[in-house]
């Protein structure tokens, strides 16, 4: 049996792009008030949850290409937001973690991003946004245990 493709403003990639874009415009006036990007924030979100990570790691934490990180990181680095240190076991390898620079601009910006979920769980509701986060977790499992096979 052929299937008609979907048109295009209903395929599931589209429709995940146009929700990110309608929640980012929430976060970005924010960031970029502090001279961030969305990716930058992603960053320095990652380090202040869990520090010391390597850059590999803090790639797939952020869903970031190395390439992409890598530029990321040396932004960062010249604003003196983060650190890198040689790893004992293997000087090719640095961990990333923030300063107290990248700390202290963490707590400034943080505080706006609750104040957007906040607003996005009084207009959208807190159990639709954790019913379509139940449902996203599913999407991303389902799929991920289809590629493990």
């Amino acid at each position: 049996m052929t299937k008609t493709l979907r048109s295009f403003e209903r395929s599931l990639p589209m429709t995940l792009l146009q929700s990110r874009e309608a929640v980012m415009k929430k976060f970005i006036p924010s960031l970029k008030a502090h001279d961030l990007t969305s990716q930058q924030w992603r960053v320095i979100r990652a380090l202040e949850h869990e520090s010391n990570l390597d850059m590999s790691t803090l790639a797939l934490r952020c869903h970031l290409l190395m390439p992409s990180l890598s530029r990321i990181i040396n932004h960062l680095d010249k604003r003196k937001l983060i650190e890198r240190q040689a790893v004992d076991s293997d000087q090719r390898r640095s961990i990333i973690l923030l300063t107290e620079q990248g700390l202290a601009l963490f707590a400034k910006v943080a505080p706006k991003s609750v104040e957007r979920y906040v607003e996005i769980e009084e207009k959208y509701g807190v159990r639709k946004l954790e019913l379509l986060y139940e449902l996203l977790d599913d999407l991303i499992n389902t799929l991920d245990e289809e590629d493990d096979s």
